[in-house]
């Protein structure tokens, strides 16, 4: 099948639009469509002291960008059975006491915890190591009950790079004339690191936007990074249209959400969005702190791309078979006065109800035993589907999340 076309006159204009009407030093833009990097530019001066011209290689600041690194870290010692989300932060940094917390909550900005580390760190700009970190939490407040509502938190996710830090091996000068070792000092001493301190170019952030879709394969699993992007939180009570998941923002645009982070530091503003269902978005990098609408670029960049770039169908192919056990599950079920279609499609059994609207995900279910199904995802995800069978071994009924589902309408108790 031909690629699309990126729409690079557009994309352009907008980038360019953006750099004259609100004076911005450089800007670095690039668009992913179908999960591949398909347009790039670079306009301005990185430095404008050296009158150093920007190029699509030049490393910016990417600010809370790094947050979702951080994540990503958590969900591989998640995944590892290191840790679990719900484990309060004192399992893991014996010291914090703040209303315990969960990781799925500072993850997600629910923890209540206030913004920033302790002091007046953006004045100062002198922010505390691990130590100081751990040492200064006798000073954080509890700004809000855990769990009460979205509070984004620096704090939060500088509290989560401790907690793979304490699982990151040490580094240690093995002496040349004994057996004895010694630590190594750690460099990267900053407490903020794991909030907002990576550098990166447009180009690696696109691939990074595309494994926060896909995954990859000895980092995080496919499923790890759709548990990412679950919603967890709504952070606009107003529009509807910024909520979070965990460690990922989730932008509402129209029908889609995008998936990604904004990010800011000083002297530089930064927003990384793709669409999980086109596999298409934007990443923006500007060297100035102040004036500049980098979210509004963001969103009608990633707009752009993922109008450019709809989803490429899969190509369908008849199945070899139905399973016989699955087989008299199919067709249509009652429950009450609701019908309910069961369809085995591509090697897995499907729920649905027959009035769903078609873009909705049908629930899907994984043997759980013999006449048991276990869902695992769509509406009702985690309950049983069980069958009930007559003493000739025919199916009578099935109970889905304990509910009756018969071949023909009833009431409830008949």
């Amino acid at each position: 099948m031909p690629q699309p076309e990126p729409p690079v006159a557009e994309l352009s204009r907008l980038v360019r639009e953006a750099q004259a009407g609100e004076r911005i030093p450089s800007i670095s833009a690039a668009a992913v469509g179908n999960g591949e990097l398909v347009w790039q530019e670079a306009l301005g001066l990185a430095n404008v002291d050296g009158a150093q011209e920007t190029t699509t290689d030049t490393q910016y600041r990417v600010g809370s960008i790094t947050k979702t690194f951080t994540a990503a870290a958590i969900m591989q010692l998640r995944d590892a059975g290191e840790l679990e989300l719900d484990d309060r932060l004192e399992q893991h940094i014996e010291e914090a006491h703040h209303g315990n917390p969960t990781l799925r909550r500072l993850l997600a900005h629910v923890s209540g915890l206030q913004r920033e580390v302790p002091g007046y760190v953006w004045e100062t700009l002198e922010f505390p190591d691990r130590d100081g970190l751990i040492s200064g939490l006798a000073d954080a407040e509890q700004v809000l009950p855990a769990g009460a509502r979205w509070h984004y938190s620096n704090l939060a996710f500088a509290l989560l790079g401790e907690v793979v830090a304490r699982r990151s091996a040490t580094g240690y000068l093995v002496e040349p004339y004994s057996d004895r070792v010694r630590r190594e000092q750690d460099l990267s001493k900053g407490a903020f690191a794991a909030a907002g301190s990576l550098w990166s170019t447009t180009a690696d952030l696109v691939r990074w936007a595309v494994f926060l879709v896909d995954g990859a394969d000895g980092v995080l699993r496919r499923e790890t990074v759709e548990e990412m992007r679950r919603f967890q939180a709504m952070a606009d009570l107003e529009a509807w249209k910024l909520g979070w998941g965990l460690g990922l923002m989730l932008m509402r645009e129209g029908d889609r959400i995008f998936v990604g982070h904004g990010g800011a530091m000083p002297g530089f503003l930064t927003g990384l969005a793709i669409s999980p269902k086109e596999r298409a978005g934007a990443v923006v990098l500007v060297n100035s702190g102040a004036g500049v609408k980098v979210e509004e670029l963001l969103r009608k960049l990633a707009v752009k791309a993922a109008d450019a770039y709809p989803p490429e169908p899969e190509p369908w192919r008849p199945a070899a078979g139905v399973p016989v056990a699955v087989e008299p599950l199919l067709g249509r079920w009652w429950t009450e006065g609701e019908e309910v279609v069961i369809s085995y499609r591509e090697g897995k059994l499907e729920a649905r109800s027959a009035t769903a609207a078609p873009n909705l995900p049908p629930s899907v279910f994984a043997p759980a035993g013999d006449d048991r199904f276990r869902g695992v995802s769509g509406p009702e995800e985690g309950e049983l589907l069980e069958v009930v069978r007559a003493a000739d071994g025919s199916v009578e009924k099935l109970y889905w999340a304990t509910y009756p589902l018969k071949r023909t309408p009833s009431a409830f108790g008949e």
